[in-house]
C-alpha cells in the first residue's frame, strides 16, 4: 500500500510539474493564442467574451453569446469547420500554514496525499462546446477528478435560443426579445453573471485545500445531481427573466454518468427556480442587479423513510464592470444568499426530537483588476453565519446545538494570461496561471488557530 502511494504522489509531482514546464514553454511563446471550440466557431478572440482571456468571467458580450445559446458564428477557414470539441488539464501546488489532519482530508488523504505541500493533478475535461444545430447550442463537460480518480459528467447546458424583434409592429414602442430554453444539470450554471454560484469566483481549487463545512443548496448542493429545464427571455437587453424547475436524476442514471454515491441528495419533486436581473451598459460602466432562488424538499442520502428536508433560498446579487478601456477593466461583483432550512429529515435520522427551523446566511463580494487582459489582481471576502448546528456523541446523537456554522476569510488572486487576444495567429491553446492565498479568521464556528487552515497555492490550467 505504501508503494501504491508513493507511485500516486510520484504521478501527480509528474504531472504538475510537467504543467510548469509546458507553462514556461508556452511563456516564452508569445504568438501562441487560445482559440478553443467558442473561438474557431466566431472567429473571435478569448479576450472578446472573457476579461481575462480566460476562465469563466464574461464580458457583456460573452454574455450575449451564452445568451444566444452558444450558436453565434463569424468564423472562417478551416478552424471554424473543426468539431465543437475542447479540452483542458488543471493541476496545483497547495501548501497549508499548518499540517492539515488526516481525517480531514479524507479520500484525498487516503488516496496517498501529503497533510501539506501536495502537488495535484486536479482534474482533466472534455467539452462539446458550440452549435449542435441551427439555433440549439451546448456546453457539455466530461470531467476526470484526479483526486477521487473518478471520470463524470460534469456541468452540462444545452440551449435552444432565438430572437423576436417587434420594432415594425404598430406598438407605441420597440420591443426585442432573445427568449430560450435551458436544459442543465446544476441550478445557476446557466446564468450569465459571474455572482451566481456556478461560476463565482474562485475560479479553480484544489481536493487538498481546507474548506469550510456549510454552505447553501443552489451553492452547489445540487451540482451534476439533478436535471432542470428553464425558459427565459431578455427584454430589450435590458430585463432577464428566468424560470424552471429541477428533479433528481435517477440511480441507474447517476451510476451512467459517473455521479453515484452516498452523499448523494434526492430530490422529492420538482423543485421550482427562478431568475430576475436588470442590466445597463453606460459607454463602458456596465451595471446589474438581480435576483434568483430556488425551494426544495430534500431526501438525505437519497432515503425518505424519515421524510425530506425543506430548503429555501432566495438570494440578490449585483455586477459593475469598467469596459470603457481594455486596458483597464475594474469589476465589483456580490451576492448574498439567505437559506431557510427545515432539517426534520436528517434530525430524526439522528435521533433528535427538536423540529425546528435553522438558517444560513452568505455573503461574497469580489474586487478585481485586469491589465491588458493579461495580468490580473481578485480580492474576495466572503462570510457564512447562521444558527446553532447540531453536535453529536461518536454514535451519531445530537447532543446540543453548541456549534454556529460561522466562516470568514478573503482571497487574494494573481493572474497571468499570456495569450488570448486578436494579435496572436496560432489558434491552439490558452493559459491561466494564477498565485492564490486564502485567510482564514473563522472556520466552521471556530476562530481560534482558524489560521491554521490559511493556504497558498499556484495554479495552473492549460486549454486546448
Amino acid at each position: 500500500m505504501q508503494h501504491f502511494f508513493k507511485q500516486t504522489y510520484d504521478s501527480r509531482f509528474f504531472f504538475a510539474s510537467s504543467l510548469t514546464f509546458t507553462s514556461i514553454i508556452l511563456l516564452s511563446s508569445p504568438d501562441l493564442e487560445a482559440m478553443p471550440s467558442f473561438s474557431r466557431q466566431t472567429g473571435e478572440a478569448c479576450n472578446v467574451c472573457h476579461t481575462q482571456s480566460f476562465g469563466p468571467n464574461l464580458t457583456p458580450f460573452g454574455r450575449d453569446f451564452k445568451l444566444g445559446g452558444y450558436t453565434m458564428g463569424g468564423g472562417k477557414g478551416i478552424a471554424a469547420k473543426l468539431p465543437a470539441l475542447s479540452g483542458m488539464v488543471m493541476g496545483s501546488f497547495t501548501n497549508t500554514a499548518k499540517d492539515q489532519n488526516p481525517a480531514d482530508l479524507n479520500s484525498a488523504y487516503n488516496a496517498g496525499y501529503n497533510k501539506n505541500n501536495n502537488f495535484s493533478f486536479d482534474q482533466a475535461s472534455l467539452f462539446y462546446a458550440g452549435r449542435v444545430y441551427g439555433k440549439v447550442g451546448a456546453f457539455s463537460q466530461l470531467t476526470y477528478d484526479g483526486s477521487s480518480n473518478r471520470l463524470a459528467m460534469d456541468n452540462t447546458d444545452i440551449r435552444f435560443a432565438d430572437r423576436l424583434d417587434l420594432d415594425d409592429t404598430a406598438l407605441p414602442f420597440d420591443l426585442d426579445f432573445t427568449y430560450g430554453i435551458s436544459l442543465n444539470n446544476n441550478p445557476t450554471v446557466q446564468d450569465l453573471w459571474n455572482t451566481t454560484p456556478a461560476w463565482g469566483f474562485p475560479y479553480n481549487s484544489s481536493a487538498v485545500q481546507p474548506g469550510v463545512g456549510a454552505s447553501a443548496l443552489i451553492d452547489g448542493g445540487l451540482s451534476s445531481q439533478v436535471g432542470g429545464a428553464t425558459a427565459y427571455t431578455m427584454i430589450n437587453n435590458l430585463l432577464y427573466l428566468e424560470a424552471g424547475a429541477y428533479g433528481s436524476f435517477g440511480s441507474n442514471t447517476q451510476n451512467a454518468f459517473g455521479i453515484a454515491g452516498p452523499d448523494r441528495l434526492s430530490l422529492s419533486g420538482p423543485a421550482p427556480y427562478w431568475r430576475v436581473a436588470l442590466q445597463q451598459d453606460w459607454k463602458g460602466h456596465y451595471f446589474a442587479l438581480g435576483h434568483y432562488g430556488m425551494s426544495a424538499d430534500v431526501a438525505p442520502g437519497r432515503d425518505t423513510s424519515m421524510g425530506t428536508d425543506h430548503y429555501t433560498d432566495v438570494a440578490v446579487d449585483a455586477t459593475y464592470q469598467y469596459m470603457a478601456n481594455p486596458k483597464h477593466i475594474f469589476e465589483v461583483k456580490t451576492t448574498y444568499i439567505y437559506e431557510d432550512q427545515n432539517l426534520s429529515a436528517s434530525r430524526q435520522a439522528a435521533g433528535d426530537p427538536a423540529m425546528g427551523k435553522t438558517d444560513l446566511n452568505t455573503y461574497k463580494l469580489n474586487l478585481a483588476y485586469t491589465f491588458d487582459q493579461t495580468y490580473g489582481i481578485t480580492f474576495a471576502y466572503n462570510k457564512i453565519n447562521g444558527s446553532h448546528s447540531a453536535t453529536t456523541d461518536p454514535d451519531g446523537n445530537i447532543i446540543g446545538y453548541n456549534t454556529q456554522p460561522n466562516s470568514q476569510f478573503y482571497t487574494a488572486e494573481l493572474v497571468y494570461v499570456p495569450f488570448g487576444k486578436d494579435s496572436s495567429y496560432l489558434y491552439l491553446m490558452n493559459l491561466r496561471t494564477s498565485l492564490q492565498y486564502i485567510g482564514y479568521s473563522q472556520a466552521n464556528g471556530v476562530a481560534t488557530d482558524a489560521q491554521n487552515n490559511n493556504t497558498f497555492m499556484v495554479n495552473g490550467w492549460l486549454a486546448f
